[in-house]
């Protein structure tokens, strides 16, 4: 069984890591997003596994890694720029919204959950000229009362997109 684990442990890693890493940029560059978020999240945590098998397989290795200082800055450095990230979404700051997320994303997901009619209300254009620009963007609008969330997940598209259509109109 440890032969299997050690053919085919750094093997997964770079097949997982690469795919970790394809839809992880994608996802930064808000490219596709409805297809890549379920992808990155649930691929990430299946290489987990192959993870585990590397560091079991590669133990001596890693501990002579341990006993010196490169090994501990790089988890030094690694460790201050998740807490960069972490910190200001734990509610402890200014603008925090529920769930310790900022405010404007709370934000931006009920601006989603309003129809076309609600939304060309706030943008100061008629239902028609907000329909419009979204199926001009490809969007499939059936109905002025139709949630921009919904307009979204029916185009296989993600709300940024849709909300990039709404900023266009600005």
């Amino acid at each position: 069984m440890r032969a299997v684990f050690d053919r085919f442990a750094t093997p997964f890693i770079t097949g997982l890591f690469l795919v970790s890493l394809i839809s992880g940029v994608a996802l930064f560059f808000h490219w596709g997003s409805a297809y890549f978020h379920g992808m990155h999240e649930w691929l990430s945590m299946v290489l987990i596994v192959p993870f585990g098998l590397h560091i079991w397989k590669n133990w001596r290795p890693i501990t002579v890694y341990l006993k010196r200082a490169p090994m501990w800055i790089a988890l030094a450095v690694s460790t201050v720029a998740a807490v960069a990230f972490v910190y200001p979404s734990m509610g402890t700051g200014e603008g925090a919204g529920p769930g310790g997320r900022p405010a404007a994303f709370a934000l931006a997901n009920s601006v989603m959950k309003g129809s076309v009619a609600e939304m060309a209300a706030i943008l100061d254009v008629s239902p028609e000229t907000l329909s419009g620009a979204l199926e001009a963007q490809g969007y499939a609008v059936t109905s002025p009362d139709q949630s921009l969330d919904e307009i979204a997940g029916a185009s296989g598209r993600s709300a940024m997109d849709v909300a990039g259509v709404l900023v266009s109109l600005q």
